[in-house]
């Protein structure tokens, strides 16, 4: 079920009603009702798929109460391997079995040997990269004894299909969203209306920003041969803004949604675009996910307590994985690797925690030095979306080829002036709200109410002005 669909504009207000109102004195019949609604807004796309989701989740939850009771240091160690290795097997052969079998022809034929192996017609399940993140945390905090086993099935089971942030993220730790699920929970009318105003927001990135850009970056991506330097410019920046509007947009209605029924998930964005070094930008970027290999992978390997051939090891590593974990696709592993490398100066001398405050933190403008900064910073990742979004490397490479000439100073075919107007006041808005949570979580909350309201139908009205006649999924329901 896609959050902008009329599926959803049906299916959110008869659960919030039968959530606060029928069983809002009975926390176990809440629970349940979650549970629920949650396999029914994923069975909505394929409800083949829910015995995936239920299957690892009975798996984790065993795993977990037998790890509560195993002292052997060696079974435990076995119980943690059967997760690890169930869940990354699911992974792996929705995900990534005919990208390996493909390229295992590949490597044949580059030798003279052409081989026939058998490729499955596979479609992959919305999400399973996110909600198998999830379970193993808990598997692996459990393992730590950071994280008592739960008893509670039902809220074991919501916490894995939270239909809020099931298919998107952000990626919830156990630590943090299983214990929301046993306190009993209050609706209060504040945090309702914040929720509704990160909502808000939210789909405004996603159907104003994202949807927009997205019409004109696949033109010039799918036709890239037939365009300027300039032009292409233009299509990298769109993809730059789509990419971000999409994600971030998704994270904001997931967060607000999950307020809405009295829960806290976690910022998975933080104005990524406004950073100063490549370091600050992934610190900012898909915050659930950055912080999960850093725990998960990267610390586990040594992370930076070693010596410099460490730290270089686990940061090609870390990128490598993160990488992959995007899609079966050379261009997302050449992706991380991109980011490996312009991440790997900032290591090497020490600055990669330079940038930890807000930029302009004091003041309304940023110096001349951190606006060079963002600049950069923001360049570097135009490119790399480049590769992100081509469909191969070679694409990739002849975009930039092609980008990188004289006719970069011509003047573009393509120049679509409204939504430029509509990322311009985009980015104004962003970094008025950059000290927040969210860009309109407390902006003109200084002035007056019909302004401040007015300010709301605004971006309401724009939503359904700009809202293309098909639906756009979210681009990170492919990963």
């Amino acid at each position: 079920m896609l959050f902008n669909s009329i599926d959803f504009a049906i299916f959110l207000p008869i659960v919030f009603i039968l959530y606060w109102f029928v069983a809002q004195y009975n926390l176990k019949l809440q629970n349940a009702l979650l549970v629920v609604a949650s396999y029914v807004f994923y069975g909505w796309w394929d409800w083949r798929f829910l015995s995936l989701i239920i299957f690892s989740s009975l798996i984790d939850y065993t795993i977990g109460i037998h790890l509560k009771k195993e002292s052997q240091l060696n079974k435990r160690k076995i119980l943690l391997w059967t997760s690890i290795l169930v869940n990354l097997g699911f992974l792996g052969f929705f995900k990534y079995y005919n990208f390996f079998v493909d390229n295992f022809i590949e490597a044949f034929s580059f030798f003279g040997q052409q081989i026939q192996p058998n490729t499955l017609d596979i479609i992959l399940p919305v999400g399973i990269s996110f909600y198998t993140f999830q379970t193993l945390s808990y598997t692996i905090d459990v393992y730590k004894r950071k994280l008592e086993p739960t008893k509670d099935i039902v809220s074991f089971l919501a916490f894995v299909s939270f239909f809020p942030q099931l298919v998107a993220g952000p990626i919830e730790r156990a630590t943090n969203l299983l214990p929301q699920f046993y306190k009993k929970r209050t609706f209060h009318y504040s945090r309702a209306v914040d929720g509704c105003r990160q909502i808000l927001w939210g789909f405004f990135k996603k159907v104003v920003i994202a949807d927009n850009c997205a019409e004109y970056a696949n033109q010039i991506f799918n036709n890239s041969d037939d365009y300027s330097g300039s032009t292409l410019l233009v299509g990298a920046l769109f993809f730059t803004f789509q990419i971000y509007g999409d994600f971030s947009g998704y994270s904001d209605i997931a967060i607000g949604t999950a307020r809405l029924f009295g829960f806290n998930l976690k910022q998975n964005f933080a104005f990524p675009y406004f950073s100063r070094d490549i370091a600050e930008f992934w610190r900012r970027w898909h915050i659930s996910l950055s912080t999960w290999f850093r725990d998960y992978l990267y610390i586990p390997l040594g992370g930076s307590r070693g010596g410099t051939w460490m730290k270089v090891r686990n940061t090609f590593i870390i990128f490598l994985v993160s990488g992959f974990w995007h899609g079966a696709n050379w261009t997302f592993i050449v992706w991380g690797l991109l980011n490996a490398l312009y991440f790997l100066p900032l290591l090497l001398a020490k600055r990669n925690r330079n940038n930890l405050n807000v930029v302009a933190q004091n003041s309304v403008l940023p110096s001349i030095k951190e606006l060079f900064n963002i600049f950069v910073t923001f360049s570097l990742t135009v490119i790399a979306w480049v590769f992100f979004r081509a469909e191969t490397i070679a694409h990739a490479f002849s975009y930039l080829k092609e980008l990188f000439t004289a006719s970069l100073f011509s003047i573009p075919i393509i120049r679509p002036s409204n939504i430029l107007v509509l990322i311009v006041f985009f980015i104004i808005i962003e970094w008025l709200g950059r000290r927040q949570k969210y860009a309109i979580q407390t902006l003109m909350f200084n002035t007056s109410k019909p302004l401040r309201w007015s300010f709301y139908m605004v971006l309401v009205a724009l939503v359904f002005i700009f809202s293309n006649q098909s639906q756009q999924e979210f681009i990170y329901f492919q990963f």
